[in-house]
């Protein structure tokens, strides 16, 4: 019976060293590749700040968005709309001259010079549709800001809870190898004093070899978050409360700013259409001119003033294309809009549905985790009196770091949870 058990742990001894073996080769590739993220050669400090808030870091995030200049150029468009909406005429007068005399032609004497000067004319209720497409432009530009804000929150709510995910797992990494490394070190005492095997002592030591790769990985995870979370805010610093209160909305509304800014883009082009419908001629044209005239063998001149005006017909060949264009930008931001209410609607459902699932899910964790601790206090007790072997706490070891590992994870996807359901009712921290 002895000789059976030691051969099993001669066994499971070589079949662990070889999986030691085969982790590290395995892993080198993405380590080397990721070598100066490691605590030595590279570290991302974000430290927790008290009086730092979500509120403040999205601020800061949005301040540096890339986006900006977008936004800042449709500013200059909205104030260029305003001056074209409220100028005095629908377009810029026009000067123009004229001279005509006969000296290569009959040489008699003949002068003539002439001056104009053309004025467009508002089409009937042209002024205020250029005016409404203003105030149009104006309220979309305000509505992408805020969508942008949102959009924002949730890249800093994703980055923020990747950082604390992560840092739970080297926790749990820093847990486990402290474990191993105390099983280690009693193992190794009772090893030189006769009472266990050397299969025991290297089973140990793959342990702990294995928990120092899972904490190499785990930090090298936590610095990428870290970097991520930096380059998004500009900031050394995150909040230390994170966790936030679950909005009391139920669903998405029309004051989501997501929703507003695909409602504010279909106005937006709906006045542009009319706009477009009523400039489909061009503008008509008063021409004041002023003409001084002098005949042949004449030395006197004759000096007159006249007005014309320039009435342009309604064609399809300008007005067509114009308003094919119109018809076109409000197709697309009305397909917009329908294509945001599915996606809202799928964000709305997953969210609610995560948040009963994560629920539920901690529950069952929590007593999972409760009655792994027993068993792990047994474990160690019964192994500490020879009635079990290593090879038996090792694996209950397993079993309570991996309901450790489940609970802590699901209190901050709970949490984690939360944050995304405020984001899909359209909630900013």
């Amino acid at each position: 019976m002895y000789q059976k058990r030691l051969f099993g742990r001669a066994f499971l001894c070589i079949f662990c060293m070889g999986s030691s073996l085969v982790a590290p080769i395995v892993q080198a590739a993405p380590l080397a590749a990721d070598a100066g993220h490691t605590d030595i050669q590279h570290t991302d400090i974000v430290d927790p700040d008290a009086a730092l808030s979500l509120h403040d870091v999205v601020g800061k995030a949005y301040a540096r968005n890339p986006t900006q200049p977008i936004l800042a150029a449709r500013m200059a468009e909205v104030r260029a709309r305003r001056t074209v909406a409220t100028s005095l005429l629908p377009q810029a007068p026009a000067v123009g001259m004229s001279a005509q005399n006969d000296a290569v032609g009959s040489g008699r004497g003949e002068r003539d010079w002439q001056a104009e000067l053309e004025l467009p004319v508002w089409l009937q209720g042209q002024r205020n549709a250029r005016k409404n497409v203003a105030d149009a432009a104006d309220e979309d530009l305000a509505a992408s800001r805020d969508s942008l804000k949102l959009q924002v929150a949730g890249y800093v709510r994703e980055a923020i809870w990747d950082i604390r995910m992560n840092a739970n797992v080297l926790e749990l990494a820093d847990l486990r190898l402290n474990t191993a490394m105390a099983l280690e070190h009693d193992v190794q005492r009772r090893f030189e004093a006769g009472e266990l095997a050397k299969t025991d002592l290297m089973l140990a030591q793959n342990e702990r070899i294995i928990a120092e790769t899972g904490r190499l990985r785990a930090e090298a995870e936590l610095m990428h978050a870290r970097h991520r979370y930096i380059i998004l805010t500009g900031l050394h610093t995150m909040p230390q409360q994170l966790d936030e209160a679950q909005s009391a909305q139920e669903d998405y509304s029309e004051q989501h700013p997501y929703y507003r800014e695909a409602i504010s883009r279909l106005g937006l082009t709906q006045q542009a259409r009319e706009l477009a419908r009523l400039e489909r001629r061009e503008n008509p044209q008063v021409i004041l001119n002023a003409r001084s005239q002098r005949g042949p063998f004449e030395n006197a001149f004759n000096d007159s003033i006249g007005l014309k005006l320039r009435i342009p017909l309604d064609s399809p060949v300008r007005a067509a294309p114009i308003e094919a264009a119109a018809e076109m930008e409000v197709g697309r931001a009305q397909s917009a809009r329908d294509s945001l209410i599915y996606q809202l609607e799928t964000a709305m459902h997953e969210a609610e549905h995560n948040l009963t699932v994560s629920r539920a899910e901690l529950e069952m964790v929590t007593r999972q985790q409760a009655l792994a601790q027993e068993n792990l206090r047994l474990a160690n007790k019964a192994f500490q009196l020879g009635e079990t072997d290593l090879v038996g706490l090792m694996r209950i070891q397993a079993l309570a770091y991996e309901a450790e590992r489940a609970l802590t994870t699901r209190r901050i996807q709970l949490q984690w949870d939360i944050a995304r359901y405020n984001q899909a009712v359209g909630v900013l921290p």
